[in-house]
């Protein structure tokens, strides 16, 4: 099978990266030419633009930034839609409004191709060694078709229904990874300025009820001071946004979730829309003078469980 991968950046970049570390014939697209000579170095072809990657490939991955970014590479001038045939498969990795899946789902069945939502959730330090989790939305038999591919790039792969609902569950699960973020920042803070040591205060909340995998990732960067988890406050806010939307639409009464959606838009504004999203607890800090760190931190998170083939997680019922 040949896979053409559009979209080289952070997470992008590195499940590319596993398909051909796996030895999957590849070829890529991205608008910095510096990370496609990279990729062509490593043993990738090229493509000049959306529609010639679709042409010379069986399967379609797109990883992109925003709604925007995708619906201009599937229907630019240059756009891969127009291209698409029958049996050929996209998947879109992309985390993206439900709505925008299901439009962009219509007009590649309309060209007799299949359609699939595959976002992921673990962090890039996962995506770089295969072992990330993905949520694969659509038809059963198009995930059957593409699962040996999605077992190569993920560890632990969920076909969640039908399309859209991988993205639902996306912006879901990113909304909580967001609310344990800001609770932490409030409690590391806490900690510090009441002058408890940060190292002992990491591993009490590491061996306690008040763990979580936000926890021994982010607070691990924000002590180091580095605060670089390869994620930045808009794609925060854009995430966090997409899920208070589909609750208010819903109407759900939530309270916590337009709270959040707000200090990220503060925090935006304050600091910067590319500022690392772990760096909210700067609001914390700076009213206190004081700065959260501990000692023997890591500066970039490293995924230190090894490579191994993928596998579909099934749902007990």
């Amino acid at each position: 099978m040949k896979i053409g991968f559009i979209g080289l950046g952070n997470v992008g970049g590195k499940l590319a990266g596993s398909l051909i570390r796996n030895g999957h014939d590849v070829t890529v697209r991205d608008l910095d030419a510096g990370l496609v000579s990279d990729f062509v170095a490593r043993g990738a072809q090229s493509a000049s633009s959306p529609r010639a990657l679709a042409e010379a490939v069986d399967l379609i991955v797109t990883c992109l930034p925003s709604p925007a970014a995708s619906s201009d590479v599937a229907e630019g001038d240059d756009g891969l839609i127009q291209v698409m045939r029958p049996g050929q498969v996209w998947l879109e990795m992309s985390t993206t409004d439900y709505s925008e899946i299901i439009r962009l789902g219509a007009l590649v069945e309309a060209r007799g191709a299949m359609f699939m939502e595959c976002p992921v959730s673990g962090g890039c330090h996962r995506a770089d060694t295969g072992n990330i989790a993905i949520f694969a939305g659509g038809p059963r038999a198009a995930f059957e078709t593409v699962l040996p591919v999605l077992t190569t790039m993920g560890r632990r792969i969920l076909h969640t229904g039908e399309l859209g609902t991988a993205s639902q569950l996306k912006v879901m699960t990113n909304y909580l990874c967001t609310v344990h973020l800001v609770a932490l920042a409030e409690a590391l803070t806490t900690c510090k300025a009441i002058g408890l040591d940060m190292n002992t205060t990491y591993e009490a909340i590491r061996i306690s009820s008040g763990n979580s995998f936000v926890h021994e990732t982010e607070s691990q960067v924000i002590l180091n001071g580095s605060r670089d988890i390869n994620f930045t406050m808009d794609l925060v806010s854009k995430d966090i946004g997409l899920f208070d939307r589909i609750a208010q639409q819903a109407g759900v009464p939530v309270e916590i979730s337009p709270l959040i959606v707000r200090l990220f838009k503060e925090a935006e504004a304050s600091y910067g829309s590319r500022e690392f999203s772990p760096n909210i607890i700067r609001r914390y800090e700076e009213p206190l003078g004081i700065k959260v760190l501990g000692t023997g931190f890591p500066a970039q998170m490293m995924d230190d469980e090894p490579e191994e083939p993928g596998y579909e997680v099934v749902p007990k019922r």
